[in-house]
């Protein structure tokens, strides 16, 4: 029964994904259902007879996981003994400044990696090929859809992750608080936020970003969102998005339950929730691992809250291939097996990475297994709830704008009503929209 949910909420999850991020990075093979004749005529590809080298360039592993991606390597040539890939990884600050550069001159490596923001800027410019001809059948069928551009594959989902609410049990049960669960909302969220910022003038009730990252997904949580729905117009200072606003901001300079800056003291959100000074604090699944070493008190996640509905993060990075690479099909054969070998997806969840878009349910029944979290069901719970950015072309500039603005309420200097209503205007003067 429990395998039966994981690969439901998976399937949810995967299906959600296309409709904010308008083109995909899904894994190489067979299209989707509707290409069932291309998909007849289609020969599988072959491994290369003699030996070949790609080159492939990635970010993530660059988190402390560059062992985990060589542990996959391994297990690949095992499989593929005629196909040897020089492996790079480049930290995420530097990496899409130096993909930029590497495309644009023609030296773009043979296969990399995208996350979702950018994918479609880069599936628009015609530099990514076309992923077909292999085997593809341990992915999520909606995975792939997510990341399909008119019909074609540009890209494989090589991981996910999302958001869940954390939270640090000692503090709830100092405050006497009941521990917080699935049909939360913002409010409920408040008030106990409320009575854990009374245990002490150094003891928060709860930290989210005022950024455009976070405000996006809040947005959708009361009903809103930032572009109407054929994106041709913004819509960032909207009822519901001013009250998803007024919130976010009213923790910080009303009630306090979130810290300003000044009261930070220079520390990272995590640092103070790892310090035992926070009570809840809605971040990535990524956390795990870090939490699990540095708290020395009882936590536990479960499914974020939400305003009028329920809205969480997904993230996910594709796997694509460069068009000009004369190693295509060896190219392909490489990041569709980890994008979908059950042997790299247990590489991947053994060491604590993100989590594969797989549909083996007994490789993500042990994810399950793992602790703390003890409610880790909610990882896969918060799936029905996916939320992705809109992505645009002047994405970035979108994501600044808004992010200023907002940090000014943030700080006082303007309401969030001011915020939004100068964002829109901003927004509207210096991006074009289709």
């Amino acid at each position: 029964m429990r395998n039966k949910k994981v690969n439901k909420a998976l399937s949810i999850m995967l299906a959600s994904v296309m409709a904010a991020s308008m083109a995909g990075c899904g894994t190489a093979a067979t299209v989707h259902a509707a290409d069932s004749e291309t998909e007849a005529a289609m020969a599988p590809v072959k491994d290369p007879e003699e030996e070949v080298t790609i080159k492939f360039t990635n970010f993530n592993a660059s988190g402390g996981h560059e062992e985990t991606l060589e542990k996959m390597y391994e297990a690949f040539s095992e499989e593929h003994p005629t196909i040897k890939v020089d492996i790079e990884t480049v930290g995420y600050d530097d990496y899409f400044t130096q993909m930029q550069t590497r495309v644009a001159g023609g030296t773009a490596p043979d296969c990399y990696e995208l996350n979702i923001e950018n994918f479609a800027a880069y599936a628009a410019k015609g530099v990514l090929a076309e992923i077909k001809d292999v085997d593809t059948s341990g992915i999520n069928e909606t995975a792939l859809h997510a990341f399909n551009v008119d019909g074609k594959q540009y890209g494989v989902p090589g991981s996910f992750s999302n958001v869940v609410l954390i939270y640090n049990k000692d503090l709830f049960d100092q405050a006497g608080v009941e521990y917080p669960d699935a049909d939360w909302t913002w409010d409920d969220a408040q008030a106990a936020a409320e009575k854990i910022r009374a245990l002490g003038d150094d003891i928060y009730g709860i930290y989210a970003p005022t950024t455009y990252n976070e405000f996006f997904k809040v947005a959708a949580q009361y009903g809103g969102s930032l572009l109407n729905e054929d994106k041709t117009e913004f819509t960032i200072n909207s009822a519901p998005n001013q009250e998803a606003a007024e919130m976010m901001v009213g923790r910080i300079v009303d009630s306090n339950v979130q810290p300003t800056e000044a009261q930070m003291g220079g520390m990272k959100d995590w640092d103070l929730f790892e310090s035992g000074r926070l009570g809840m604090i809605p971040t990535g699944i990524w956390a795990f691992g870090e939490f699990t070493e540095a708290c020395e008190f009882n936590w536990d996640i479960c499914v974020e809250p939400g305003g009028t509905q329920k809205a969480t993060h997904f993230f996910s990075n594709a796997y694509v291939v460069n068009a000009d690479s004369s190693q295509k099909e060896a190219a392909s054969i490489w990041v569709s097996w980890l994008a979908s070998s059950p042997k790299a997806a247990e590489i991947r969840i053994a060491d604590g990475w993100d989590l594969p878009a797989i549909t083996d349910e007994t490789v993500l029944a042990d994810y399950l297994k793992t602790t703390p979290p003890d409610n880790r069901q909610a990882v896969f719970d918060s799936l029905d709830y996916l939320i992705t950015p809109p992505i645009i072309e002047d994405y970035s500039m979108m994501s600044d704008i808004i992010t200023e603005k907002l940090g000014e309420a943030a700080s006082g200097k303007i309401t969030a009503k001011e915020a939004l209503d100068q964002a829109q205007e901003e927004c509207t003067q210096k991006i074009k929209l289709k």
